[in-house]
């Protein structure tokens, strides 16, 4: 999990420095308290608007129950048939639900569309129990999570989002939590693409997302909305675009505390077309590609392979693609062993003389070390040197 964090980690926190530059597309208004727009696919944040403010995150919340769901199916402590009793504390959950009640036993699949979908907090809760034991202890696994990814500013008091003195997150925290759902658990995204859901039994009142973009734009898969008075109108959208010579190109957008349902779907609609027509993606080097191949000293191999493990692929104001420069930086002499993964270099992206951001580069293939006879005559040619 360490390396996992770290690999996405370098890329995200190097924030697109265009900002000053006078070729930097300048964002649309957007009527929110704050918001973000990230493009998933290169790890670079194109516009923000207070970003590090804290705010109620409403049902925002739930994402952070779902990462834990998802964990938690993928270790395998729950499964997605596996039937869940409803506690009273579920059935009794005020605010959007799913209405299901103690004399049910609910799926796990059933508990995760009604928690996405209907924002179900009774079905929220009821996972929660089962994930946590209790839902103060899952709340304590909340807040553990959210420090393992680096969610610096956010604090979660309850699994669904209800309003609570002290549970706060920010925008840039959420890209943090939402980029990492997706990446971690790609097999469970189709659960918030789904329009409508109603479990069998319960009424249709509140079977429909309320992710307006879903209806909207055939692009959109996701993510989640959250509505509270204090906290607004919130959406975390996110859409997934064909582009020649790149494939899918994955935008991400959080609008916070805008004034109505449809305003919130505006505005993120407003920052994802603005993202994908003012910024290309391009990419430079594909998955576990050598981006250079560096003499190696008291190795058994006399080069090593230097790349990433993912494409690396970076956004740039549209028609400055051929501006784009490379330039990698490593320890010399480069002296074995090398570990498959470790990093061992860093790739610098330039747009002209404008630095674009810095990439970990790592050893693509192991190098083991050399025997006596080799490492001491390399030494000596090293001395020599």
């Amino acid at each position: 999990m360490n390396n996992l964090l770290r690999a996405f980690a370098a890329p995200l926190l190097a924030f697109f420095c265009l900002a000053a530059s006078a070729q930097a597309p300048q964002p649309p208004e957007i009527a929110a308290r704050s918001y973000l727009l990230l493009d998933v696919t290169a790890n670079q944040i194109l516009a923000a608007r207070d970003p590090d403010m804290q705010v109620e995150p409403a049902s925002l919340t739930k994402l952070m129950t779902q990462y834990l769901v998802f964990d938690a199916l993928r270790a395998k402590k729950i499964d997605l048939q596996q039937a869940l009793p409803v506690s009273e504390r579920a059935w009794k959950m005020p605010g959007s639900r799913m209405f299901i009640d103690p004399k049910m036993k609910v799926p796990v699949d059933d508990l995760i569309k009604g928690m996405i979908v209907q924002s179900g907090n009774d079905a929220t809760m009821a996972l929660a129990e089962a994930v946590g034991g209790t839902a103060e202890r899952f709340v304590q696994l909340m807040n553990e999570q959210a420090k393992a990814l680096g969610m610096k500013s956010t604090v979660y008091k309850n699994p669904e989002g209800l309003p609570e003195p002290g549970h706060l997150t920010t925008a840039r925290d959420l890209s943090v939590l939402s980029t990492r759902l997706m990446r971690e658990f790609p097999q469970y995204l189709h659960y918030y693409a789904i329009k409508k859901y109603r479990y069998e039994g319960t009424p249709t009142s509140n079977d429909t997302n309320r992710n307006l973009l879903l209806f909207r734009d055939p692009t959109v898969d996701g993510l989640k909305t959250g509505h509270t008075d204090a906290a607004g109108y919130c959406l975390i959208a996110t859409a997934k675009r064909d582009f020649p010579n790149l494939g899918s190109r994955r935008l991400l957008t959080i609008v916070l505390g805008t004034s109505s349902e449809n305003a919130r779907a505006n505005e993120a609609q407003k920052l994802l077309n603005w993202g994908y027509t003012a910024f290309e993606a391009v990419k430079l080097f594909d998955a576990n590609q050598a981006v250079a191949t560096p003499d190696v000293w008291k190795g058994v191999e006399k080069t090593a392979k230097l790349g990433r493990q993912e494409p690396v692929v970076v956004a740039v104001p549209a028609g400055t693609a051929a501006r784009i420069k490379t330039q990698v930086a490593r320890p010399d002499p480069l002296i074995a062993p090398l570990t498959k993964g470790q990093q061992v270099g860093t790739l610098k992206v330039f747009a002209g003389d404008q630095p674009l951001l810095d990439l970990p580069l790592v050893a693509l293939e192991s190098v083991e070390q050399a025997g006596v006879l080799r490492r001491a005559w390399d030494a000596m040619r090293l001395w020599i040197k």
